[in-house]
């Protein structure tokens, strides 16, 4: 069973496993979640316990999703586990960049793996993988991949699983030719001594480029490597959920923009949002894009374009 071991600041409550006390981690997995059930992550990832012994520790926080259900569901898995596990709970929601800083600050490890909860490994080796390039290069960030192998099918997510294919699931050699550019912390290698020079910016707010802001920043002082770890990204979001995401990533992406304009010059969407920006009455036709998006009718290939360029239209006000 877990059981409670102190109540830290701001009023978060953490909690260990049976396997966590004596295990001495060579790689802390770090996976926040905000009202996602982690417990499919976990389980797959403690497949592997019995062969890597106590080499990987896994520490979850619940970003204050407030629902007690949820919460005693994942604390019976956390019981369960074989791999060590720590727990960490907050009342109120603190955001991506802080609520990764904090996992960070509890990993016991020399080297992290930022995992979103919503992904999953692509084989039964992904932590010896992952242990094999520590044990063998030990670099200081280095990105496994996407795939979609595990993910769903339903008609629901076609537009997003569209996008996906062709803007994040891209081969490591690819990857490789701008590092900085795919980085995300959905199944991202950080040592430690890289991630304490480049923290995640605690101002980002909301949606997106909180990961991709600080592999910008990561890449002037340390070798970004891509390798093919890939994981799953399984949670596929609907054209509505993905079009709320965008909305609330505005000012996020102002942040890069003006942190970082020599780099995002390069961006496609940074090109896309220049030109829109230059179109007549932008706010109020940029409505449309999204309803085309929406237009289940459609093809999926439309709806997707029709996506990217409502997401330019939004850029455009940042650029």
């Amino acid at each position: 069973m877990t059981r409670k071991t102190k109540k830290t600041t701001s009023a978060e409550t953490v909690r260990d496993n049976a396997a966590y006390a004596g295990a001495r981690p060579v790689l802390s997995v770090l996976v926040p979640f905000l009202r996602d059930d982690p417990l499919a992550l976990l389980e797959a990832l403690d497949q592997e316990a019995d062969i890597i012994g106590g080499a990987v520790e896994v520490v979850l926080l619940d970003d204050g999703s407030a629902d007690g259900v949820l919460a005693a569901r994942v604390d019976a898995g956390v019981a369960r586990a074989k791999l060590p596990v720590r727990m960490v709970r907050l009342p109120e929601n603190e955001g991506r960049a802080r609520g990764r800083n904090r996992l960070a600050a509890h990993a016991r490890a020399d080297v992290f793996l930022f995992l979103d909860a919503d992904m999953h490994p692509d084989n039964r080796r992904f932590l010896q993988a992952w242990l094999d390039v520590i044990a063998l290069d030990d670099p200081a960030v280095a990105f496994g991949g996407f795939s979609l192998k595990h993910a769903s099918r339903e008609s629901a997510f076609a537009v997003h699983r569209a996008m996906a294919e062709k803007a994040e699931c891209v081969p490591w050699f690819e990857r490789a030719r701008t590092p900085e550019k795919y980085v995300y912390t959905s199944n991202l290698l950080v040592r430690r001594d890289a991630f304490e020079a480049e923290a995640f910016d605690r101002d980002f707010a909301g949606w997106g480029w909180e990961d991709v802001e600080w592999g910008m920043r990561v890449a002037r002082r340390f070798s970004v490597r891509h390798v093919d770890i890939p994981a799953t990204h399984v949670g596929l979001d609907t054209v509505e959920s993905l079009a709320a995401k965008y909305e609330s990533s505005v000012g996020n992406f102002a942040r890069v923009v003006s942190r970082h304009p020599e780099v995002v010059r390069g961006y496609p969407s940074y090109r896309a949002a220049q030109w829109l920006k230059k179109a007549p009455a932008l706010p109020a036709w940029r409505p449309l894009l999204k309803q085309a998006a929406l237009a289940r009718l459609l093809p999926t290939a439309a709806r997707a374009f029709s996506l990217r360029l409502y997401r330019a239209a939004l850029y455009a006000e940042a650029v």
